[in-house]
């Protein structure tokens, strides 16, 4: 099979990947993360980061633990899901599968909206990045969140945490991209 060639078909299929590993966790672990906060769900994404930095920063060789960075994003966009949801939902109960699925879908599909249309004003400037560049850019949307968050979500000129976990979502899906298809 051909490696997906356009931005549209190579975000598709790292989806596609990113949506198993959650259908994995999820058989393995049910609904359990519907219990936490979007603030809890920021801090679990902060550490995917932190450590996708500190793998860049020291070497994947200097790793204690054996998972190098393509986990790290998959959880990023995994967790951006969830609290995409939880900003939806409020936590509660768990889900059915069929429900938490379609409800991760939706989440996902938004994400890859703004993508869409953010890749057409911005010619797929993404490309000229570095996959480190991904990295700081997500911690910083990490901090603004944290802070967004500290101010009850409210913000004077800003958009809110639901933009910021949808580009998150896409950021990490661009490294994914280019670790995947050097």
């Amino acid at each position: 099979m051909n490696a997906p060639k356009t931005t549209e078909e190579q975000f598709a299929a790292v989806i596609a990947h990113c949506r198993s590993i959650y259908e994995k966790k999820m058989h393995d672990y049910g609904t359990s993360w519907r219990i936490m906060r979007p603030s809890s769900l920021t801090d679990q994404i902060y550490i995917k980061a932190r450590r996708i930095r500190t793998l860049e920063e020291t070497g994947i060789d200097n790793a204690k633990v054996d998972e190098g960075i393509e986990p790290e994003f998959i959880g990023i966009v995994n967790y951006c899901a969830m609290a995409l949801i939880q900003l939806e939902l409020g936590p509660g109960n768990p889900l059915a599968p069929a429900e938490a699925l379609k409800l991760y879908d939706k989440a996902i599909e938004q994400a890859t909206s703004l993508m869409v249309n953010k890749n057409h004003d911005y010619d797929e400037a993404w490309r000229d990045m570095r996959v480190s560049s991904f990295t700081d850019i997500i911690l910083q949307k990490l901090l603004r969140t944290k802070e967004i968050e500290s101010h009850n979500g409210h913000t004077l000129i800003s958009e809110g945490v639901d933009a910021n976990y949808m580009d998150m979502i896409n950021y990490a899906i661009f490294a994914l991209i280019k670790l995947r298809y050097k």
